[in-house]
């Protein structure tokens, strides 16, 4: 062995600590490290700010308020990747609470009703998915038209009043309300949901065509992708994800209300942007909607702690939504001079 490959001490911390610097440079080029910046500065300036913001109360109520949505932003994701979006997420969950109470108030099991609710919301998106593969129309007016449907059909079910289910059984009720070892289970369902797709998305080959269809879909119809096949699937599930949030919620709160998860399409697509997921298609990161959600559960949780007028508070959300669609317009433009 020559002098020049005996590896010394020296060289090899220095190889050790050039590779951790390098770690240290992509993990800082990622999208989401600046988002757990402004997460961690949000943290400090407003425990600061507000004495009641670090309390083991509002954690709780923040994680509460964001699992439940972040289950509905995991399918968004999705949608967005492919190259849909859908506005009748809100509309969508409000009716299967509604479909799910009425086949309580009939009679049936609540879990089958649930089942079957879930069901329910999934063959909505079939058909929503139908409209755009079949008829060739775009997941934003298909959806914009669903989101009608299903908010008129929640009023017609109802009447325009809310159903109160106070006979549910405590066992269905601990899935929005109980506790397990401290943690809510509601939470606890999140992370399952955002564990499997999130390792769906990254490692599973069929998972994997939905970042090629929306890239670029004629070169993945030539790569032998179903796009078609793809894109319906991605808005089923996306359905059948605001079914079981509604189903969550129906077991928290003990009621269906008609008008429930009105504007809600909002919050989840800003957080969906936020977190990476481009308008565009065939980007986005499960990590970094999630994030985007938490980023947006922390802005509230501020403007109500320190008294920000309500319609403040939307037109904060609204500016907040600008300038996430902004950056991933600068950062699409961007990439296109680089290539």
């Amino acid at each position: 062995m020559t002098i020049e490959h005996v590896s010394t001490p020296s060289t090899s911390v220095n190889t050790r600590k050039r590779s951790f610097r390098d770690a240290l440079v992509r993990v800082s080029q990622m999208r989401e490290f600046t988002l757990i910046l402004i997460i961690v500065a949000m943290f400090i300036g407003m425990s600061f700010a507000s004495p009641y913001f670090l309390t083991w109360a509002n954690m709780k109520a923040m994680l509460l308020s964001f699992s439940t949505e972040g289950i509905v932003v995991v399918g968004m994701t999705m949608l967005l990747i492919v190259g849909g979006i859908d506005l009748s997420v809100g509309a969508v969950m409000c009716l299967a609470m509604v479909f799910a109470a009425k086949l309580f108030m009939l009679g049936m099991n609540p879990w089958l009703a649930s089942l079957a609710s879930i069901g329910f919301s999934g063959f909505i998106g079939w058909l929503m998915g139908l409209c755009v593969t079949r008829l060739g129309l775009h997941h934003f007016i298909v959806t914009l038209a669903f989101m009608g449907l299903a908010r008129g059909a929640s009023m017609i079910i109802t009447q325009g009043t809310p159903i109160s289910l106070f006979t549910l059984p405590p066992e269905f009720k601990f899935v929005g309300q109980g506790t397990l070892f401290g943690v809510p289970f509601s939470i606890i369902i999140f992370f399952v949901v955002i564990i499997i797709s999130d390792f769906l998305l990254r490692n599973a080959k069929a998972f994997r065509k939905i970042f090629y269809t929306g890239s670029n879909e004629k070169a993945a119809q030539y790569s032998g992708v179903n796009t078609n096949k793809v894109k319906l699937y991605v808005t089923v599930l996306s359905s059948a994800l605001c079914g079981l949030a509604g189903i969550i919620y129906m077991s928290k709160f003990g009621a269906a209300t008609p008008n429930f998860g009105v504007g809600l399409e909002l919050n989840i697509i800003a957080a969906a942007v936020i977190g990476g997921a481009s308008l565009k298609g065939g980007e986005g990161t499960i990590f970094g909607a999630i994030l985007g959600i938490a980023l947006l559960s922390v802005v509230s949780s501020s403007l109500i702690l320190l008294d920000v007028s309500v319609y403040w508070q939307e037109f904060i959300k609204g500016l907040i939504l600008l300038a996430a669609v902004a950056a991933d317009h600068h950062l699409h433009q961007k990439s296109k001079a680089k290539s």
